[in-house]
């Protein structure tokens, strides 16, 4: 059945609960997985960009910090169930497409991920990541509430 699956994280409560519940399933099936965080850039819109240079390197200094954190958690997490993981971090202002075009380029065959992460108006504003990927994606997806 499947072999590989694509776990997409950001470290939100739902999201790591999703991310326990696709390792349980990937050691119950034998097979290995891969979990991906996608860190977003800084967007600021401003008349007056003088100094930003610092906020976004912070920005930046900031994400990869929180990201590394969430990858050797998930590492960890998985050595403890037995299965064979590997951790993919990118930057991407589409994080759905990222995750689709990770499915393909470490070849998973199932992408499982969690029901939503953000909440409120930022996800009604931006639209949700799990909806993308389940409108795009050619690789099935696997919801967790």
């Amino acid at each position: 059945m499947f072999k590989h699956v694509l776990i997409p994280t950001d470290g939100s409560p739902l999201s790591t609960s999703a991310l326990e519940k696709a390792l349980d399933f990937a050691h119950e099936i034998g097979a290995e997985a891969t979990v991906l965080v996608v860190m977003e850039p800084l967007q600021v819109f401003t008349l007056n960009p003088t100094g930003m240079e610092v906020a976004y390197a912070e920005y930046d200094r900031q994400n990869n910090e929180a990201a590394d954190g969430i990858l050797a958690d998930a590492k960890e997490a998985a050595k403890q169930r037995l299965v064979a993981c590997g951790t993919v971090k990118l930057g991407s202002v589409d994080p759905a497409s990222a995750v689709i075009e990770t499915a393909g380029t470490y070849n998973c065959d199932v992408i499982a991920m969690a029901s939503h992460g953000r909440s409120g108006f930022k996800a009604f504003m931006l639209g949700s990541v799990t909806m993308k990927v389940l409108a795009h994606s050619k690789t099935p997806v696997l919801v967790y509430r």
